[in-house]
């Protein structure tokens, strides 16, 4: 029973305001940045979380179809030290969150922001991972919308609450639990019978999923948060997360070095 009443009007902390590198409440640029740009057409600035490997993913995956003009420069963003808070970073993507790109091959730069905004851009641009016909396209668009609504409720919901939160708390953990377990059953019976999440072909929906549910199952996300959840069950699912994380592109994206901006 929590002792916490709700107030009328809800105020920030006085902690919460002593945090300059956290949440606030008000968006927009905390500290005058200046953001290094690489002599590659594309600048990528980032961090190896599930959003940010989307990105660094597709352009490795790009890289091993040997499309030469997918060439990057990549760059660490320090959420922990508030770097997406800063003035050039904000310019890129005023949601201050990784990832964000800017495409410098045309004549008025291309500023890309979202990790799925990425990822269709990117396969757009480069004519890869991305289905032509229409009812194709759709379903995997349908995917990669899921992707974006669902995996809030297991980072934000499930990760906060069962890993971060600075004690346990039975009635979020177990919400979030049960919702993160229902999207593994989603995915399982999903690819039952699918080699990938759009059917036969990988593409980008794949690249979506997988660093959040295929990291979950892989044991890589919030401690021992994959045995809590019981994840090797999802016999379907593992066998797509195994396969995907045979992918010379996956293993070199888990591993990639970033250039440090200051």
């Amino acid at each position: 029973m929590s002792d916490y009443t709700i107030p009328k009007v809800w105020e920030e902390s006085q902690e919460a305001k002593k945090n300059k590198t956290g949440n606030q409440p008000v968006a927009g640029s905390r500290f005058e940045q200046k953001l290094p740009v690489g002599e590659q057409p594309l600048q990528v600035y980032s961090l190896n979380t599930p959003n940010g490997m989307k990105a660094t993913i597709m352009l490795e995956e790009l890289k091993e179809a040997g499309i030469k003009d997918a060439k990057y420069d990549l760059y660490k963003i320090d959420i922990g030290d508030g770097d997406q808070f800063g003035s050039d970073f904000v310019k890129i993507n005023p949601n201050s969150k990784i990832p964000a790109m800017v495409d410098y091959s045309y004549d008025e730069p291309i500023r890309v922001f979202e990790s799925v905004s990425i990822l269709l851009y990117l396969a757009d641009k480069f004519d890869k991972f991305v289905p032509n016909s229409l009812a194709e396209r759709t379903e995997l668009m349908n995917w990669l919308f899921w992707q974006t609504g669902a995996a809030p409720f297991v980072g934000g919901g499930f990760g906060h609450f069962y890993y971060y939160a600075p004690y346990a708390q039975e009635y979020p953990i177990d919400r979030y639990t049960m919702e993160t377990k229902r999207q593994l059953d989603l995915l399982d019976r999903h690819l039952a019978d699918k080699e990938y999440i759009n059917g036969d072909e990988y593409t980008i929906a794949d690249i979506a999923i997988w660093p959040w549910y295929g990291r979950l199952v892989q044991g890589e996300l919030y401690g021992d948060a994959a045995t809590f959840l019981n994840a090797q069950e999802y016999k379907n699912l593992n066998a797509w997360v195994d396969k995907i994380a045979q992918r010379p592109a996956i293993k070199r994206a888990i591993n990639i070095a970033y250039k440090d901006i200051k």
